[in-house]
């Protein structure tokens, strides 16, 4: 039972202060379940290899990162459908419940000047968690041969952003290189 407390307790401090989305969130779902052992655990949830596994799983499969690596996991943890529900609820429950209490005043005051230097000093957190998420996954379990790994990763950023191929056309043709590379 304390197993439940603390991954709902955990998913809720990852759904409150996971600003910027998925990618901004998987730096502290990887220290809160690689680096932390929790009430009633005598080590953490996960090892970096199983977290590196379940970042890929999440990225493959429909929906937000950050809910699909909190189901995972919950069931990983717990060993049952239970662990996936309370930690899916835990990490939505801080937004649901934001959205909910702010949505009007941000509607009805968006020109604030107030307003807009919030939004203006949460931008660049934004992109620093998920530059930090980047680095996170930048490990041997993702670059086991750096020299391929990084000509991969160049050769998509180029077909992406200066020839402008479609992004899953990308991710195919990088999976097919990975492929034949290893």
């Amino acid at each position: 039972m304390m197993v439940y407390v603390s991954l709902f307790l955990t998913y809720l401090k990852i759904g409150l202060f996971g600003f910027g989305g998925g990618y901004a969130m998987l730096s502290l779902i990887q220290h809160e379940t690689v680096d932390i052992v929790h009430w009633g655990c005598t080590e953490p949830w996960l090892t970096q290899t199983q977290f590196t596994d379940i970042v890929a799983i999440s990225q493959m499969t429909p929906g937000p990162i950050g809910i699909n690596s909190a189901t995972y996991i919950g069931y990983t943890v717990t060993g049952s459908i239970w662990g996936s529900i309370v930690a899916t609820l835990a990490v939505c429950l801080p937004s649901f419940l934001l959205v909910l209490l702010v949505s009007r005043l941000i509607l009805k005051n968006k020109e604030n000047p107030i307003i807009k230097s919030i939004f203006r000093g949460l931008r660049p957190i934004a992109v620093g968690l998920i530059a930090s998420a980047a680095l996170l996954l930048m490990n041997k379990e993702n670059f086991s041969d750096t020299t391929y790994s990084i000509a991969i990763a160049v050769a998509s950023f180029i077909l992406t952003y200066y020839i402008k191929l479609h992004p899953i056309f990308v991710i195919i043709l990088a999976g097919i290189a990975g492929y034949i590379i290893y």
